[in-house]
């Protein structure tokens, strides 16, 4: 029988891969809470911490070492860098194909001169 992948479960898991070097891949992790895993659940598992994210929880992650709780500040912040670099390289993609600057796709207002 799986068990349910939710908010508590993932926190309570990851309560056990706090700082860096106790990362644990997605699909692991999913097995660790529902003792199966599956594609379906490995994306339930991304949406959930990225709404977590949302509401505050310190939950790091890079594709190198997979995710964990941040341990101290300089982990948090590297995490967030990677955030922020991944955003801008696909805003950068996203603006070089429609043939638009990235202010002008972010909807940035421009003063005229």
């Amino acid at each position: 029988m799986t068990r349910p992948l939710t908010r508590d479960s993932v926190l309570f898991a990851l309560a056990m891969h706090t700082g860096e070097q106790n990362g644990v891949r997605a699909c692991d992790l999913v097995a660790e809470i529902c003792g199966e895993t599956s594609a379906g659940l490995e994306r339930q598992l991304r949406h959930l911490i990225e709404e977590m994210r949302r509401e505050g929880e310190h939950i790091c992650g890079h594709p190198s070492v997979g995710y964990y709780i941040a341990a101290d500040e300089a982990e948090l912040l590297r995490t967030v860098q990677f955030l922020h670099d991944r955003a801008m390289t696909s805003l950068t993609q996203a603006a070089a194909m429609q043939r638009v600057s990235l202010p002008d796709l972010a909807g940035q207002l421009r003063l005229k001169t």
